[in-house]
């Protein structure tokens, strides 16, 4: 059974008056049943990983995905991460291909153990269906997540990757953030834009200059 209880404190907190409204305790209710009666990744107990491992007084960066990988083995609650074990999925060779960095690890908890927020806008999905767990609350959760980040820290890079993550744009205060929009890392679109825009370069830059510590990419 996965509930608010499974947030990190810190998180928790501020989350308070949402975690005790009828959206997201109805969320949690459709969730746990899914979980009884269907194969959901990623396991119950990474569903929160994002905010395990990046604290909300932590948080310098934040990384907007959709929703988890949905073929067994790949998601790990993290967005575009995958474990250790599983060959790198498209998006994330081309992030690597960005970063001129040639990786077979697909594991970016050393990110988030920096302060990247690597967030997917849905948390769930049903095993080999994409999206399925769209439109079922997730996303009325992690916009105020969004929305936490940019009214309670300074300072903090959104990286809003296609038109999906930057549907998100409006709940970030661009006066105190910087906000950086490029197309999908996908294949599909990933030389629309994504390839050449020096993203994280331009990261450790802001971060530098607002005198905070660069992410070891």
């Amino acid at each position: 059974m996965i509930g608010s209880k499974n947030i990190p404190k810190d998180w928790q907190e501020d989350l308070a008056d949402f975690l005790f409204d009828k959206k997201f305790l109805s969320l949690m209710k459709f969730i746990n049943q899914e979980y009884k009666t269907k194969t959901i990744y990623p396991k119950s107990n990474k569903v929160f990983k994002a905010l395990e491992l990046t604290k909300l007084s932590d948080v310098k960066v934040v990384i907007l995905g959709q929703d988890p990988y949905h073929e067994q083995g790949q998601a790990s609650g993290l967005a575009f991460s995958v474990p250790s074990n599983i060959a790198l999925l498209p998006s994330l060779k081309n992030i690597y291909e960005e970063l001129k960095k040639e990786s077979i690890d697909g594991d970016l908890s050393s990110w988030a153990k920096q302060g990247v927020l690597l967030l997917n806008s849905i948390l769930t999905v049903v095993d080999g269906q994409a999206a399925s767990h769209s439109n079922k609350g997730w996303e009325d959760f992690t916009d105020r997540i969004i929305k936490l980040v940019s009214d309670k820290n300074q300072s903090v890079v959104f990286m809003l990757w296609g038109n999906y993550a930057q549907t998100k744009k409006s709940l970030i205060d661009g006066s105190k953030h910087l906000i950086l929009t490029a197309a999908h890392p996908s294949p599909l679109s990933a030389y629309r834009g994504f390839f050449g825009s020096n993203h994280f370069v331009l990261v450790n830059n802001y971060l530098k200059k607002h005198k905070k510590s660069q992410i070891k990419w």
